[in-house]
């Protein structure tokens, strides 16, 4: 068990979730997550998963080149990835590996985060020991189309166990604070940074609105 403290985050957090292809392609993507750490994103999670795990490490090498010391790196599902590109953590899907076997794997200390997309999940989740909930999907969203979205009252909910809970799943600068007001420690999008023309005034702009309501650490 573990539960990092949330003093391991600086909060708002304010997390870029990458998208290769949204983003026009590898080199694209590195320079949108420049422009975003620059401009306030403070938590990067690479989910390539369908790159093969070497394209998924040379990828998560660069982007810990562009994030050192700006941002916290993540790496979806990998602790092996996570490890070998310096990467803070890795951010565990709701139906992968259990966090006690993922940190059990770990050479190094990981902050180990789960998403999750209901209360029991996010209790579990919370008694294995995990660092941070990834708590959706909390709006209709153009990544997850047809999924029905949750709503704001599960952050709430979530927010209960204690673990620090970002909000995912058609965030955007509107409704950023309408999460934090919820209980959420910060939001993470895709689309919103992503699929903008200028990613450093997109995350500027969702920074701004997520730090509106800032909870206490």
């Amino acid at each position: 068990m573990n539960n990092a403290s949330p003093s391991a985050f600086s909060l708002p957090i304010v997390a870029l979730v990458t998208d290769r292809n949204l983003a026009g392609g590898p080199d694209a993507l590195l320079d949108a997550v420049a422009q975003a750490v620059d401009n306030g994103v403070n938590l990067v999670q690479m989910r390539e998963k369908d790159l093969p795990d070497a394209v998924q490490l040379a990828l998560a090498q660069r982007l810990r080149e562009v994030t050192n010391g700006k941002a916290l790196l993540f790496v979806n599902d990998s602790v092996s990835i996570a490890e070998a590109s310096g990467a803070d953590g890795v951010q565990l899907s709701e139906n992968s590996r259990s966090i006690t076997s993922a940190r059990a794997r770990a050479a190094r200390p990981l902050l180990i985060g789960r998403s999750v997309h209901g209360v029991d999940a996010a209790r579990e989740a919370a008694a294995q020991g995990a660092d941070l909930l990834v708590v959706g999907t909390v709006y209709d969203s153009p990544t997850h189309p047809g999924q029905p979205p949750a709503g704001v009252g599960l952050i709430g909910w979530c927010a209960q166990t204690g673990v620090p809970v970002i909000g995912i799943g058609g965030i955007t600068a509107q409704n950023a604070s309408a999460v934090m007001q919820a209980g959420a420690s910060g939001v993470a999008v895709i689309s919103a940074i992503l699929g903008t023309p200028s990613p450093a005034d997109a995350a500027a702009q969702l920074a701004a609105a997520a730090s509106t309501t800032v909870p206490s650490a």
